[in-house]
C-alpha cells in the first residue's frame, strides 16, 4: 500500500539523538533536499533518500524556517512555545540525527543542569508555559456538510428580566459543613428579617457562602442573630442554638455582560451571572428534594425500585443552567441514582452478603464487606423505644459483640455489649457472634448491636454497582426516546418554574417547550475490504454493516496457539468451537494455523494461574529454540464471574501473552455472528486491520492524509468511590499513516481520582546518564516514527473525560506536557496540535422532530447516525458540536459533544466534524459505527483494562481494632503499575 511521499518545506527529516564522539553530523546523512521536496511515491520526503535534511544542511527552529502557512500556528503561540520548554534550549543544542532502528523510548542526556521546576518526575509537577489561561478557538463557521434536518433537544429556553443582581457573602458562626444546617439557618433569618431588615427581598442561597438578592439590600455589611432549636440526636429540643451571621456585599453580577456573552459580542462567559441564575432555579427543588451534585431524587417521581444487594434506585431529574447560541437555556433531563434502602441494618446484611444463617459468625472477609459497605451510613437505634437516636457508622468492631466489653462506669467492672443491653435496657440480642456497629471516635467509641439499628431514608450508595444491579436499574430507567420527551417535559410542568417564588422575584421565565435546532446528517464513509472478497468496498446504512462477502484488508498470521478451558464445558465442545473459531479467522482472510502448537486443555479455576504459567513454559520449551513465540491464547473463562481480570493480568504482565477470552455461554452456542466478532478481536491483535477509510487509501482525509498525521487518544478512569486505589491514565495514538486505523496504546498509574495525565511528559535524573526524558507522549511519538519512518506533521489529540471546570487546568498542563515533548525530540519540532475534549457525560438528548418517521430515525426511534448539530445549543462563541455517530440499540441515543480547546491546525467545522464521523466507523471490535470517536474509545479500554494490574487490597484498610475510621494518605507516593511486555503492547491488546 503506497504512501504519499512527504517532505514539503519541511522536509522529511528524522528525530534527533544526543550527539556522541564522533557520530556523524545532520549533514553527513544526506537525504532530501531542503526546499519544498516530494511527491514521491515511496516513504521517503523531499525528493530522495527518507526524508532527512539535505548535505550540511543545519536545520533552523521552525519559527524562522519558511512563511507561516494557514495551518501552523500563529507565530506569537510557537515562540512562546520554545521558550516555555526548559529542556529545548539546554538539551535541543546537543541533539543530532537517529535512524529510526536505533530510536528508544527515552533520551539521555547530560546538559547543563535544567532549571529545578523542569526535575520533577512528570509534567504535573512541571510549571505550564504560562501561568495565563489560555484562550479557547472561536467557532471557524457552521458546518454544511450533510442533510439538512430538524431535531428537538431537551433545552428549554430562559428569560431573564433587566434585574440589579447584587452578591453578598455569608459568613456563619458556629460553621457547619452541612447544606442543609446552612440553609435552615438563611431560611429563619429571611423570615425573621425580611420585612424589617431586608428591604422585603427575597434572596437565594447556594448553601455555603453566597446569597444572591434582584436589588440591593439597605445595608453593605450586617450583623444578625438567629436562634433555633437545637435538636439532640435522639429529637429532642434541648434549647436553642444561636447563629452569628454576617451578610456583606461582595459584588454585583452584570446582565448586561452575559447577554453580550450570548451575543457573541464577548469571549469570556460571566460566570458569576450563570451562577446567580442557576441557583435561582434550584433553590426551591433544595428544598423540596434530595440533591446529588446537579440532579434531585424523590419517591414523589416513582415508587423506588429494589435492584438487590439492600439497594434500590430513586427517579429524579438534572437540571443546569447553560449559555447557548438561543440564549440562556435550562438543560432538564430525566436521571435516577441508588440509595440504600431503609431497613433494618441486619436484613441489610443478610441481603448484602447473601447469608442464610445468622447464628454463624462473619468471616473476616464478610466483616471488612460490610464495614466499607456500611462506613459513614447515619442509623436510628431502636432500642429505647421512647426514643429514636441518630448516630453515624465510623466502623465495626473486630471482635463479636459477645466477647467486646467495655467500662460501662460507676466503678463495675468491665461488661460485655450482649451484658449491657440485657440489664440496662431488658434487650436480648440474636446475632451474639456478630460485630457491633461502632459510631463515635476510636477514644470514645460508641457500640450498637446490628439488630437494634435501621438505615435511615434518603442516603445515597455511591460505590460501584454489581452486573445484576446495572442490568436490573437498566431494565426500569431505559426508555425509548418518545417516552423520555415525554417524561421530561412531565418534569418540567411538574417543577412549574414560572410559578417559582423566586423565579418570580428575579423575573426569570422559562419556556415549556423542547428547543427545535437545525441538524445536519453526515454521509457514511466508505470502508475498504480486501480484494480477494467478492465486496471489496461498503457503504454502511444507518451506522451498521456486516462480514458477509467480505475478507479483512489486512488479515494478520496466528501460527502458534492454543486453548485454555475453565469452565464446565466438554472437552469436545471446547475442540468444536476452536476449529470453528480458526476456520473464521481464515474464512475472514487471516491466516490461521488450523493445529495448536500444543494440545488443547481444561483446568480448575482455583488452579488457574498455575496452568497459564504451564502454557507460557511449554511455549518457551517448544518455541524459543526457532526464536519464535505462542502468539495467541484463546481461553474459555469459569461458569461464575470474577476472573477475567487475573487472566489479563497475568497474561499482559508477566507472561507477555496476547490473550482472547471468551464466555462458556457464547462457546457452547456456536453463534456464527459471535464468532466473526471474535475474530475481529483476534485479527487486531495479531496486528492486522480489519477494514480502513477508502478516502485514506486516495489520499483524501484534509488534514490527515496530506502530510503525516498522528491520532491521539486519552482518557483517566478513576476507582469507585471509597476505593484507596490510584487512577489510571491511558494514551493510544494512530501507529499506521495514512490509514490511521492501528493504535498503540501506554497506560501509567497516577494520584488518586487526578484527573490531569500526569506522565504525558516526564523528565527524570539518572546518576549515570543524566537527565532522561521520557513519557506517554514522547515514546508514542518515536513508536510512530519506527512504523511510518516519518515524524508527525500534525497532532490531532482527543481527550476524553474531562468536565467543563477542569478545562482550563487540564489544557494548561497537557498542551504544554506534548510541547515538551516535541520539543524533546528534536530542535524546533513544534507539529500543529489539535486539541479535542470529547464529552459523554452529559444531558443533552436528541429526538427526531416526529417520532415514527422512517426518513428521520432508525429502528430503536432514534435520531440517525451522523447526525451533527452545532447550532442553537451549543456555545455561543467557541468551536463545539454535539455528533450521534451510531445508531440506537435501546433507549435514547446519547450524542457525544466534542469541544475544541487548542485548533492550530485551523479545521474547519466540516472537516473536523466529518473526520470525526468517519473515525467512528473504524472501531475494530464490531461492525457497527460507535458513539465515541475510536481514539477515545480505546484509550478508555486500555485504562479500564490497567485497572485489573491493581491487585485489590483485601486488607481491613488500616483500621484500629475495634473498627475506627480511616483517612487516606493522600501524600504517599503511588505504586506504579506493572509493565506491559512488549510483544503484548505492540498489538491493540485492549481490544
Amino acid at each position: 500500500m503506497s504512501r504519499r511521499g512527504g517532505g514539503g518545506r519541511r522536509g522529511g527529516g528524522d528525530y534527533y539523538r544526543e550527539a556522541q564522539p564522533g557520530a556523524p553530523s545532520s549533514g553527513q546523512r544526506g537525504g532530501g533536499r531542503s526546499g519544498r521536496g516530494g511527491g514521491g511515491r515511496g516513504r521517503g520526503g523531499g525528493g530522495g533518500g527518507r526524508g532527512g535534511y539535505g548535505e550540511g544542511y543545519a536545520p533552523p527552529p521552525r519559527a524562522q524556517e519558511e512563511r507561516r502557512r494557514p495551518t501552523d500556528p500563529p507565530p506569537s503561540s510557537v515562540s512562546a512555545t520554545v521558550s516555555s520548554s526548559s529542556l529545548s534550549q539546554d538539551v535541543d543544542r546537543q541533539l543530532s540525527l537517529r535512524e529510526p532502528e536505533e530510536a528508544g523510548t527515552s533520551c539521555a542526556t547530560s546538559p547543563p543542569p535544567p532549571p529545578a521546576s523542569s526535575l520533577s518526575s512528570s509534567s504535573a509537577g512541571t510549571p505550564p508555559a504560562s501561568s495565563k489561561a489560555l484562550r479557547h478557538p472561536p467557532r471557524p463557521g457552521f458546518g454544511l456538510v450533510g442533510r439538512r434536518c430538524v431535531v428537538k433537544a431537551n433545552h428549554f429556553l430562559v428569560e431573564v428580566a433587566d434585574k440589579d443582581l447584587c452578591h453578598y457573602d455569608v459568613s456563619i458562626n458556629p460553621e457547619s459543613i452541612s447544606k442543609t444546617s446552612n440553609r435552615n439557618v438563611i431560611s429563619e433569618l429571611v423570615t425573621l428579617y425580611k420585612d424589617s431588615h431586608l428591604g422585603r427581598r427575597m434572596p437565594v442561597y447556594d448553601g455555603r457562602k453566597s446569597l444572591y438578592t434582584a436589588g440591593p439590600l439597605p445595608f453593605t455589611s450586617k450583623n444578625f442573630v438567629v436562634k433555633l432549636p437545637d435538636i439532640g440526636r435522639d429529637g429532642s429540643v434541648r434549647g436553642e442554638k444561636e447563629y452569628n451571621v454576617t451578610i456583606r456585599l461582595a459584588g454585583r453580577p452584570d446582565l448586561h455582560h452575559l447577554q453580550e456573552f450570548l451575543r457573541g459580542r464577548q469571549m469570556d462567559a460571566p460566570q458569576e451571572t450563570i451562577q446567580v441564575l442557576d441557583v435561582v432555579l434550584r433553590e426551591s427543588p433544595s428544598t423540596n428534594y434530595t440533591g446529588v451534585s446537579r440532579s434531585f431524587f424523590s419517591p414523589r417521581f416513582g415508587d423506588p425500585k429494589d435492584i438487590g444487594d439492600g439497594i434500590e434506585f430513586w427517579r429524579g431529574y438534572y437540571q443546569s443552567l447553560r449559555p447557548t447560541q438561543m440564549g440562556s437555556s435550562l438543560n432538564v433531563d430525566i436521571s435516577a441514582t441508588t440509595f440504600y434502602k431503609s431497613a433494618p441494618v441486619v436484613d441489610f446484611v443478610f441481603e448484602y452478603l447473601n447469608l442464610r444463617d445468622g447464628a454463624r459468625p462473619l468471616s473476616n472477609s464478610d466483616r471488612i464487606k460490610i464495614k466499607k459497605v456500611l462506613r459513614g451510613l447515619k442509623v436510628e437505634a431502636t432500642h429505647r423505644r421512647e426514643l429514636r437516636i441518630r448516630y453515624r457508622i465510623t466502623g465495626i468492631t473486630s471482635m463479636p459483640m459477645s466477647q467486646l466489653t467495655f467500662d460501662a462506669g460507676e466503678g463495675s467492672a468491665n461488661i460485655s455489649v450482649v451484658q449491657y443491653f440485657r440489664q440496662r435496657y431488658n434487650c436480648f440480642l440474636k446475632h451474639v457472634n456478630w460485630p457491633c456497629l461502632q459510631a463515635g471516635s476510636d477514644s470514645r467509641p460508641i457500640y450498637l448491636p446490628m439488630e437494634v439499628c435501621t438505615i435511615m431514608e434518603g442516603q445515597r450508595y455511591g460505590k460501584k454497582l454489581t452486573e445484576r444491579q446495572v442490568t436490573e436499574m437498566l431494565r426500569f430507567t431505559c426508555k425509548r426516546p418518545q417516552d423520555r420527551e415525554k417524561n421530561i417535559l412531565e418534569v418540567v410542568t411538574q417543577n412549574n418554574y414560572n410559578g417559582d417564588k423566586y423565579a418570580k422575584e428575579f423575573g426569570i421565565k422559562v419556556r415549556n417547550q423542547l428547543a427545535a435546532v437545525d441538524a445536519r446528517i453526515l454521509p457514511p464513509p466508505k470502508l475498504k475490504y480486501h480484494d480477494s472478497g467478492r465486496e471489496k468496498l461498503c457503504s454502511p446504512a444507518v451506522g451498521q454493516w456486516n462480514m458477509i462477502n467480505k475478507k479483512m484488508v489486512n488479515g494478520g498470521t496466528i501460527e502458534y496457539w492454543t486453548c485454555l478451558n475453565f469452565s464446565r464445558l466438554r472437552p469436545n465442545d471446547v475442540f468444536q468451537f476452536c476449529n470453528d473459531l480458526v476456520g473464521m479467522c481464515n474464512d475472514k482472510g487471516m491466516v490461521f494455523n488450523p493445529e495448536p502448537f500444543t494440545g488443547i486443555q481444561s483446568a480448575r479455576p482455583d488452579n488457574m494461574e498455575t496452568a497459564l504459567r504451564d502454557v507460557h513454559y511449554q511455549s518457551t520449551e517448544r518455541l524459543s529454540c526457532r526464536g519464535k513465540h505462542i502468539q495467541l491464547l484463546i481461553v474459555v473463562l469459569p461458569d461464575i464471574s470474577g476472573y477475567y481480570g487475573k487472566i489479563k493480568r497475568v497474561c499482559d504482565t508477566e507472561l507477555g501473552i496476547v490473550s482472547q477470552c471468551c464466555l462458556p455461554r457464547h462457546v457452547s452456542r456456536g453463534n456464527k455472528q459471535y464468532l466473526e466478532n471474535v475474530a475481529l478481536k483476534i485479527n487486531v491483535k495479531a496486528g492486522g486491520r480489519n477494514t480502513v477509510l477508502d478516502d485514506a487509501l486516495h489520499n483524501n482525509i484534509p488534514f490527515v492524509t496530506d502530510q503525516p498525521t498522528i491520532i491521539y487518544g486519552a482518557d483517566v478512569t478513576h476507582p469507585a468511590p471509597g476505593e484507596d486505589s490510584p487512577s489510571i491514565a491511558a494514551v493510544v495514538a494512530s501507529m499506521d499513516w495514512p490509514e490511521v486505523t492501528k493504535y498503540r496504546g501506554l497506560v501509567s498509574a497516577q494520584e488518586h481520582r487526578k484527573e490531569m495525565i500526569q506522565d504525558l511528559y516526564t523528565v527524570k535524573q539518572d546518576p549515570q546518564k543524566g537527565y532522561v526524558h521520557g513519557g506517554m507522549i514522547r515514546e508514542l511519538l518515536l513508536s510512530f516514527y519506527r512504523a511510518v519512518n516519518r515524524k508527525p506533521y500534525r497532532i490531532i489529540f482527543y481527550r476524553d473525560g474531562v468536565s467543563e471546570s477542569q478545562f482550563a487546568d487540564v489544557l494548561l498542563h497537557e498542551m504544554d506536557a506534548i510541547r515538551k515533548a516535541c520539543a524533546s525530540l528534536e530542535e524546533g519540532y513544534l507539529p500543529p496540535v489539535t486539541f479535542i475534549v470529547v464529552q459523554k457525560r452529559h444531558h443533552t438528548r436528541l429526538f427526531p422532530q416526529v417520532h415514527g418517521d422512517r426518513n428521520s430515525t432508525d429502528r430503536s426511534g432514534n435520531i440517525l447516525p451522523g447526525t451533527v448539530v452545532d447550532t442553537k445549543i451549543c456555545h455561543p462563541t467557541e468551536f463545539d458540536f454535539y455528533l450521534c455517530s451510531h445508531a440506537g440499540i435501546q433507549g435514547t441515543s446519547r450524542p457525544t459533544h466534542y469541544h475544541v480547546l487548542v485548533d492550530e491546525n485551523r479545521f474547519s467545522a466540516d472537516r473536523l466534524q466529518m473526520l470525526t464521523n468517519n473515525l467512528c466507523y473504524t472501531y475494530a471490535r464490531c461492525t457497527r459505527s460507535v458513539s465515541v470517536v475510536p481514539p477515545a474509545y480505546y484509550a478508555h479500554l486500555a485504562a479500564f483494562r490497567a485497572r485489573y494490574y491493581v491487585e485489590a487490597d483485601p486488607s481491613d484498610g488500616g483500621s484500629t481494632s475495634v473498627g475506627g475510621s480511616r483517612t487516606r494518605d493522600t501524600s504517599s507516593v503511588v505504586r506504579q503499575l506493572p509493565q506491559i511486555k512488549d510483544n503484548v503492547k505492540d498489538v491493540m491488546f485492549f481490544c
